[in-house]
């Protein structure tokens, strides 16, 4: 989610990759398509750079993307760590390090 407008897109029942294969209905990329053109885009406008592609839309040390994100409320903060994502990142994060955590502390005490 975004606060941005975008324009509704509509599949057309063929990859977007460019690849021409056909995809079912309500999908714009035949399966692991759509990271080969997130790759491709990366690499014809950034050079293959997360570093550049982040420069070039004014985020970099001192204006992160990830703090915009929280701040737009289209990702969240961890409430037990820094940790930031969006909401499915952060249960899955929570369940995995915070659950292991209590559970090792846990047994800690019982030692």
């Amino acid at each position: 989610m975004t606060t941005k407008s975008l324009p509704r897109l509509t599949p057309t029942g063929t990859c977007w990759c460019g690849c021409a294969k056909k995809v079912g209905a309500g999908s714009f990329f035949a399966p692991g398509h759509d990271k080969v053109a997130e790759a491709a885009l990366l690499a014809v406008e950034y050079g293959s750079s997360v570093a550049q592609l982040l420069h070039g839309h004014g985020y970099g040390p001192g204006h992160s993307v990830s703090a915009r994100a929280v701040s737009e409320g289209v990702w969240r903060k961890c409430p037990a760590c820094d940790y930031v994502g969006a909401p499915a990142s952060i249960a899955h994060h929570t369940k995995k390090a915070h659950t292991a955590a209590i559970g090792e502390e846990a047994q800690g005490v019982e030692r």
